[in-house]
């Protein structure tokens, strides 16, 4: 078979339009037709979305790498703080990074009682548990009959 007859799983056969047909081979032509243009479209679809996500994932790929690069300057950034407070107060550089110790542990205490609030308010998928037994309850209940 020649790429001319067969693309991407798509037969490109002439039917004979001179010949009678019954009413179920007119019947079975129209099924496999709209099965090869079902297989058609969904290998139309794998392909694009196929590419589209090398492309996100190439993208994904270098918002990781600028977020790493950010969390790595931040180191830089709590030095210059240390050194600015220390300057600015006239402290010693000891206390000035103690400030921004603490202002980070601070920081990373509220975080942490606010993602705590979040998570006390999780419950379980109840619908779900219900669907769930039932489906169990029914299916059992049904082979008990038989």
């Amino acid at each position: 078979m020649t790429t001319r007859e067969h693309i991407a799983s798509i037969p490109l056969t002439a039917d004979d339009p001179t010949a009678e047909a019954s009413i179920g081979g007119l019947v079975r032509d129209a099924t496999a037709h709209m099965s090869t243009l079902v297989r058609a479209e969904v290998e139309l679809a794998k392909g694009e979305i196929a590419a589209e996500i090398k492309k996100g994932v190439k993208g994904s790929v270098f918002f990781i790498v600028a977020l790493t690069v950010l969390c790595f300057s931040l180191f830089f950034l709590f030095m210059a703080l240390g050194f600015g407070f220390s300057a600015l107060f006239g402290w010693g550089y000891w206390a000035g990074f103690l400030l921004v110790f603490a202002v980070m542990l601070a920081t990373a205490v509220l975080f942490a009682l606010l993602g705590y609030r979040k998570v006390r308010r999780l419950r379980p998928p109840e619908k779900s548990i219900a669907a769930a037994k039932d489906t169990v309850a029914a299916l059992t209940h049904r082979g008990g009959d038989n």
